[in-house]
C-alpha cells in the first residue's frame, strides 16, 4: 500500500511505502549528520589543496531509500566514483556532474577551470587517474570522518559515467544517502555520497547499546540483583514427594466411597518424586527420619 502524506508548508507531497519502510530514526540522522558534516569539510579541505582556489562543501540532507530509487534519481551522464566499503566490501558511491570533474582536471593541470568551456564527455584514461588520485584522498576522510561509528575502509574500484548501467547491488537494498552543496570559487554543484545501509545500522545500533551509566550507577543495579537472588533464594517453597500418576475416568471419581481400592501401578521398587509444583526436581525412597516419615533423595534430576 502506497499513501501521500500531507504536503509540508513550501514542499510537494512525499510518497511512503509501507511495504519498504526506509526511514532513520531520529537519533541515527543526528550522528550520521555529525559524521557527514566533518566529512564535508575534509572534502573541501583536499579540493583546496587539490586545486589551489577557495572551495566549499556542504551538507543538506540524508535520507535512507532503495538503491534503486537513488540510482533513478542521478542524471543520465555524470561522475560515478565507486568504492568498495566496510567488512563485507559493499559497494558505495560518490557522486558529482561530469563537467565538474572535467573542470577540476583543468585546475589541477593549471588551467583557469572555467565551468562549461570544455565540451561535456567522459574522462581520458589520463584525466580518470588525476580524478582517483583526488577522490582516493576524499575517501580516506570518509574512513576518518566515520570512525567513531563504523569502520568504513572505503577503497575506490572503479569510475564510471552512466547510472543505468551501473548494477552495484539489488535494486531493494537499503542505502544512506547525503547531498552535499559543492561551491568553487563561484560556481556550485550538487553531489551525492550512497553507502549501504546494513553495516552502519547495524554499528549504530552497537554504539546504542554502550554503556552510558556511571559506576555508582552499575554498582547500585548490581547491589540490587544480588539482594533479589538473594531473595528469590531464600523464599520458601512447598516440596511434595508423590507416587506416579495414574489414568482414571471422571465416573469412577464420582462414584469414590469409602473402602474403595484405587490401584496406584507404582512398583515397590520405583522412587518416588520429588516436585516443586508441577516440576520434578529429583527422585526418593520412602523411610523415616525418629517418628516422621521421610523421603531419601536417590537421584537428582539435571538441568533442573
Amino acid at each position: 500500500m502506497t499513501v501521500r502524506s500531507s504536503p509540508p508548508a513550501g514542499g510537494p507531497p512525499v510518497v511512503y511505502d509501507f511495504r519498504r519502510p526506509m526511514t532513520l530514526a531520529r537519533e541515527h540522522a543526528r550522528v550520521l549528520e555529525v559524521a557527514l558534516g566533518t566529512f564535508s569539510r575534509q572534502w573541501a579541505n583536499q579540493l583546496l589543496a587539490s586545486l589551489r582556489v577557495s572551495a566549499q562543501v556542504t551538507l543538506e540532507s540524508i535520507a535512507m531509500c532503495a538503491y534503486e530509487e537513488y540510482i533513478s534519481s542521478l542524471p543520465a551522464r555524470t561522475t560515478m566514483v565507486v568504492c568498495a566499503v566496510g567488512p563485507n566490501r559493499r559497494p558505495g558511491l560518490v557522486q558529482f556532474p561530469l563537467d565538474t570533474s572535467l573542470t577540476w582536471v583543468d585546475h589541477m593541470l593549471g588551467g583557469r577551470g572555467v565551468p562549461d568551456s570544455v565540451p561535456e564527455r567522459d574522462l581520458t584514461e589520463m584525466e580518470q587517474l588525476l580524478i582517483g588520485d583526488l577522490m582516493g584522498k576524499v575517501l580516506a576522510d570518509l574512513d576518518y570522518a566515520f570512525s567513531g561509528i563504523a569502520a568504513v575502509d572505503a577503497e575506490l574500484r572503479r569510475i564510471q559515467h552512466t547510472p543505468q548501467l551501473l548494477q552495484a547491488t539489488a535494486a531493494s537494498t537499503a542505502v544512506i544517502t547525503a547531498t552535499f552543496t559543492i561551491l568553487v570559487e563561484d560556481h556550485s554543484v550538487t553531489a551525492t555520497l550512497m553507502l549501504p545501509a546494513e553495516g552502519l545500522l547495524a554499528s549504530l545500533r552497537e554504539r546504542e547499546s554502550v554503556e552510558t551509566r556511571s559506576a555508582e550507577e552499575v554498582e547500585t543495579e548490581r547491589m540490587q540483583r544480588e539482594l533479589l537472588d538473594r531473595a528469590v533464594q531464600q523464599s520458601p517453597v512447598e516440596v511434595a514427594v508423590r507416587l506416579g500418576p495414574i489414568p482414571i475416568h471422571p465416573r469412577e471419581v464420582v462414584h469414590l466411597s469409602v473402602g474403595d481400592l484405587v490401584p496406584l501401578h507404582h512398583p515397590s521398587a520405583l522412587p518416588l518424586d520429588v516436585v516443586v509444583g508441577d516440576r520434578v526436581l529429583a527422585q526418593a525412597v520412602a523411610g523415616t527420619n525418629g517418628s516422621r516419615l521421610a523421603g531419601l533423595v536417590v537421584n537428582v534430576k539435571e538441568n533442573s
